[in-house]
Formats: C-alpha cells, sequence, structure tokens
C-alpha cells in the first residue's frame, strides 16, 4: 500500500505483517492507516504514525493482576534495496513524558534502553488502566524512530513495516516449580521428591540433596548451581499469547535475504504445515495454525529476529501454573482432567474450531486432527480457563498443539544463558547470534507441554521427559515461542 509522502523520506508501509486472525481467544490484531510525519533534520528521527487494534484485550487489578498487550517493532529498507534492516526507536523512559512518543487515549507504552544509550528494539502497547476482556481501538499512535541511530541521512527515501505481536505479561513474584506429582524428571525440594520448590527471587539456585535444596528426578546432570543471570521467572517478562503461526512465519522469511531465506524455510508440506514459496513471496494456505516443522535454529531465528527471546523452563512453569499452589500432575489449566480435539470445524479458517465443543486441548494424534490446530482455537461458549486450556495469565496452548522450546536447567549450555534480548539482525547464514544462547545444534533447549502427535502426560505443567532432550530437528510436532523480560 502506498501512502502519502512526507518531506525527503517515502513510506509503503505493509499491513497485518505479525497477526492473529479468529474469534474468541484469538485476537484480530490489526496495524492500519500508516504514515510518516514530523521528522526532525536536527535530531534525525522522524514519528511513524498509525492504529492499532484486537479483541478480548483486558488488565485486571486482582487475581493474576496483569493484562495483555502487543510487542511492536519495525523493520525498514532503503529505496531500491531488497535487504529489511531493524528500526530503532526511542527509549521510553517510564516517567510518561520526553520519550518523543505519542500514547493514544486510554494506553500506555512501554520499552527497554536496549542498546544502552536511548535505543528500544520495539515497545510494548496496553491498556493503561483497568479494563475488562473486550475489543480495543487505539488511534493515532506514533513511534519515534531515530533513524540517524540506523545510519540514514535525512534525504534518504525509505520503505518501513510495522510488526505485531499480542503478548501477556506475566508479573513478579514467587511461584512454584514442580507439582508435587508423578510427572517424570519434576522438580522439587530436597530431600523429598513430592515438595515443590518455591522460587523467592532471582538469586542463583544450589541444586542439590540438601534439605531445602533444589533438585529433579532426571532429564539433566544436577551439576547447579542456577546461575543468577538464568531467567528463573520471579522477574517480571512478557511471553507471546500465541505459539508461531504460520502467516507469522511467512512474513518472518519474506523479510529475510534470499540465503537467510532459504535457510529457515521449513520446505515440508504436510500434518497441517502448508508454508510454501520462494525468496519474497512465501505464502500459506493454513495462516492462523500454529507453525510446526520449526527447528530451533528456526525459532531462534525468528526471535532474535523479533527483537525477543526464549523462554526458560522455569519461566514455562510460571507462565503456566501462576503465583498459586500446585496441583499434582496439573496441565496449564489447573485441574488434572483434559478433553482432545477429536476433529476439526472450518478448517484453515479464521474460525477454526474443534469439531467437539468440549475440547480444551490437542494431543494423542487423534485420527480427526493429524496435526496443529489454529491458536487460540478452544475459546468457544462460555470461556474459563479450563475451557480455553489456557494458562494461569491467559496464555494459550501451553500444554498440547505444539511442543514449546525451553532452555533448560539440566546441563552448563542451558545454564549458561542470561536472558539476553535479540537485537533484530540475524547473520548472514539466517541464523541467531545472541551471545549465551545455545547454539543451532540445541545443545542446551529441551523441549515442555506435549503436542497433538504425544499422549497427555506430556501436557503435564512439570513433566520434564523432554526437558533436555538437545534435537535441533524439524517435525511436525515442534513449534515455537518467545518471551520478554519486561521493562
Amino acid at each position: 500500500m502506498n501512502c502519502p509522502f512526507c518531506p525527503f523520506l517515502r513510506i509503503a508501509m505493509v499491513l497485518y505483517c505479525f497477526m492473529i486472525h479468529g474469534t474468541a481467544a484469538a485476537n484480530n490484531l490489526i496495524l492500519n492507516n500508516p504514515s510518516l510525519q514530523g521528522q526532525n533534520r536536527t535530531l534525525h528521527y522522524v514519528l511513524i504514525k498509525f492504529d492499532v487494534s484486537w479483541d478480548n484485550s483486558w488488565r485486571v487489578s486482582t487475581g493474576p493482576s496483569n493484562w495483555d498487550a502487543v510487542w511492536i517493532f519495525v523493520k525498514y529498507r532503503l529505496q531500491g534495496s531488497t535487504t529489511w534492516r531493524h528500526a530503532t526507536l526511542n527509549y521510553v523512559d517510564g516517567t510518561g513524558s520526553g520519550d518523543g512518543h505519542i500514547e493514544p487515549s486510554g494506553s500506555n507504552i512501554s520499552s527497554t534502553d536496549d542498546n544502552g544509550s536511548g535505543g528500544a528494539y520495539g515497545v510494548f502497547l496496553h491498556a493503561a488502566g483497568t479494563l475488562s476482556q473486550s475489543n480495543v481501538a487505539y488511534s493515532n499512535m506514533s513511534l519515534r524512530w531515530n533513524y540517524g541511530v540506523d545510519g540514514l541521512s535525512d534525504n534518504d527515501k525509505v520503505e518501513v513495516c510495522v510488526f505485531g505481536i499480542e503478548m501477556v505479561y506475566v508479573p513478579q513474584g514467587s511461584f512454584y516449580a514442580g507439582s508435587g506429582g508423578s510427572e517424570t524428571g519434576n522438580f522439587y525440594s530436597s530431600p523429598s521428591t513430592t515438595d515443590p520448590y518455591q522460587i523467592r527471587s532471582e538469586n542463583s539456585i544450589p541444586v542439590g540433596t540438601g534439605t531445602g535444596e533444589f533438585n529433579y528426578t532426571s532429564c539433566g546432570d544436577n551439576l547447579g548451581p542456577i546461575p543468577a543471570a538464568f531467567p528463573k521467572g520471579y522477574k517480571a517478562f512478557y511471553c507471546m499469547k500465541y505459539e508461531i503461526t504460520q502467516s507469522q512465519y511467512a512474513a518472518f522469511l519474506n523479510k529475510l535475504t534470499s540465503t537467510q531465506a532459504t535457510a529457515r524455510a521449513p520446505g515440508a508440506i504436510t500434518l497441517r504445515h502448508a508454508i510454501s514459496g520462494s525468496f519474497g513471496n512465501y505464502i500459506t494456505s493454513f495462516p492462523f495454525v500454529a507453525c510446526n516443522f520449526l527447528s530451533w535454529a528456526d525459532v531462534a531465528a525468528c526471535l532474535d529476529w523479533s527483537a525477543l527471546r526464549p523462554m526458560t523452563e522455569l519461566e514455562y512453569e510460571k507462565a503456566a501454573r501462576g503465583d498459586i499452589s500446585p496441583v499434582a500432575n496439573e496441565y496449564a489449566w489447573g485441574s488434572t482432567s483434559a478433553t482432545g480435539a477429536t476433529g476439526i470445524s472450518n478448517s484453515a479458517l479464521s474460525n477454526e474450531t474443534p469439531s467437539n465443543s468440549t475440547a480444551n486441548s490437542c494431543y494423542n494424534n487423534a485420527p480427526g486432527v493429524q496435526g496443529p490446530l489454529r491458536v487460540g482455537c478452544f475459546g468457544q461458549g462460555i470461556n474459563t480457563r479450563s475451557s480455553t486450556g489456557s494458562g494461569y495469565y491467559g496464555i494459550m496452548e501451553l500444554s498440547g498443539n505444539l511442543f514449546e522450546r525451553t532452555v533448560s536447567v539440566g546441563n552448563t549450555q542451558g545454564r549458561d544463558f542470561t536472558g539476553l534480548h535479540g537485537d533484530g539482525v540475524l547473520d548472514a547464514f539466517g541464523d541467531a547470534n545472541v551471545n549465551h544462547w545455545p547454539g543451532s545444534s540445541a545443545l542446551g533447549m529441551g523441549f515442555r507441554g506435549g503436542s497433538w502427535r504425544e499422549p497427555d502426560v506430556l501436557m503435564r505443567i512439570s513433566d520434564r521427559f523432554y526437558a533436555n532432550n538437545a534435537n535441533g530437528d524439524r517435525s511436525g510436532d515442534y513449534g515455537g515461542r518467545g518471551c520478554r523480560t519486561a521493562p
């Protein structure tokens, strides 16, 4: 789409680059009406103006005391170039003034000083006050892009693309790791293997058999300690509300170089994966379905490019269980009972749902499913945590659908992870290149939460059967999801 000219700058903003469509829990994220305004040739910045809307947003001050948000970041390319680059936005200092952004009425923008010099690789947009679950529309949002920091001159002509990913805020606070149940490799507080371990801070955690020490029955080397820098879930973070969808992943591929895209394209047309095409023209006939056949290198690259980071297995348990007492052998929705999808209605459409309306998860290789379902598809009728299969904070499909790739506490390479965020830039071969992330071999990574193909026992929050499984391959039940430490 071509938009009005601004002084010395040209914009053709691509809409819906990262989006979720649908009803119920899938929240119809739309970025619209883009323009570039207010170029400052002295300080070398310009305002990127657009509207944002999505469905079923919330902010509550009781219970989970959290909110949903959209992570917004920007890519640009020079006129005549095929290379897309990551834009540096102005850091939001938290004071509500002086950052150069314009917050729509009723909203709040926050970010992190990502480059140490007042530069942010993206911002979070969310409700400023209490909001019952409702549809929201924020008009005339403006983000200050410090294009001079990115090496552009005042007279350069650029094309700009704005991306948005729905996220959920997981607040700071203590929680339990392990349920006290019979899960494989479960976390516990020594010496009893049935006492969950309470995470009370981000301090280093000793691992051992001493009274009150953190431990796990298997699925790791038990060497510890877990370093202070390893994200443990105590500190507030944002987690993607949904698993990466096929439309999201196709949009990611279309903003890479030819070499990078070739390396990152899954190349599988089976088990409900349908991304096809070639450089700059990747498409999918299953846009709303969770993206399977992602290797660890694929997921890491997508997260780095989006300025997000991987989730640790401790953060996974916090995101699913919340800060309440654990239930032995529970799933992400807080109970020990699950109803799996047996078939699919409205296949591949924005309103795809399980054909059995009481289903709240996808597991056990049901003959009528044979692959992942649309993200957020379990919201039918009266929506509760149990009926939608959501985690305590409102994050969807943490149990079932596709395996969650998480950073493991069970080996040295995993414990070396320090929670650094991606910077939006991949290496020339399409690989993530963030310090202390597990490498493309996947050593230090593992899987949590089960999948559409696996039995229900692997969906349990504290099951660690594959938590230290360094499998970097692509598979029909491997997906991805990212998070970001909260500002």
